[in-house]
């Protein structure tokens, strides 16, 4: 296999391989053309990240800054919406489902090096793909970290640290993250703590 392969595929690479680095400064380019743009150029931003993702849906808007290593290991479903400077380092598949909202300053991960020092050197690292369900919200500066799947209908606390999967219809938060409750139909009655709706159609 050739770097980008093992990269793909989760195996120790060499970052600085030549032909990485062409798609490395392609997607560079293309971010930097992307946070430019001026606020109403929304049909250019859109047509930059739908050419520099693996794939998008037909309905998202992420708000300069943006980051990322490549931009093509990566996949937002219909409704994605990300507020200010998100990075993701997609050196592995990074899958985000539907209906998907991120806080300001989302980290998302799949890049990581050696424990030990001695490998750390050699200048091998990896990436471990990330996954991301259906109407899920990530509150401000949350970081998630490689190989981390999380469920549908779960919303993560502004900054915490993700690292391990979190299931479906749950509430975490915390460094590391942990589950507080689930989810309930109880729920529906508020907007935010103990602050009901006052409006019909929710």
């Amino acid at each position: 296999m050739n770097m980008e392969e093992r990269m793909v595929n989760g195996l120790p690479y060499i970052a600085e391989d030549e032909e990485l680095r062409k798609k490395y400064n392609y997607a560079q380019k293309k971010s930097f053309e992307f946070n430019r743009s001026l606020p109403h150029d929304k049909i250019y931003r859109k047509n930059i990240i739908k050419t520099l993702f693996k794939q998008t849906g037909e309905n998202f808007k992420i708000t300069p800054p943006f980051y990322c290593d490549y931009g093509c290991n990566i996949s937002i479903g219909e409704n994605f919406y990300s507020n200010f400077n998100l990075t993701i380092l997609d050196v592995a598949e990074v899958k985000i489902g539907d209906n998907v909202m991120f806080g300001p300053n989302v980290a998302i991960y799949t890049a990581g090096h050696p424990i030990h020092p001695e490998n750390r050197n050699t200048g091998y690292e990896y990436g471990i793909s990330i996954e991301i369900g259906n109407s899920v919200w990530l509150g401000g500066n949350v970081v998630v970290n490689p190989g981390i799947k999380i469920g549908n209908n779960v919303v993560i606390g502004s900054g915490s640290v993700i690292t391990k999967d979190i299931p479906d219809n749950v509430i975490a938060a915390g460094n590391p993250a942990k589950v507080i409750r689930e989810i309930t139909e109880e729920d529906k009655k508020y907007y935010f703590k103990n602050r009901k709706f006052d409006i019909e159609d929710v």
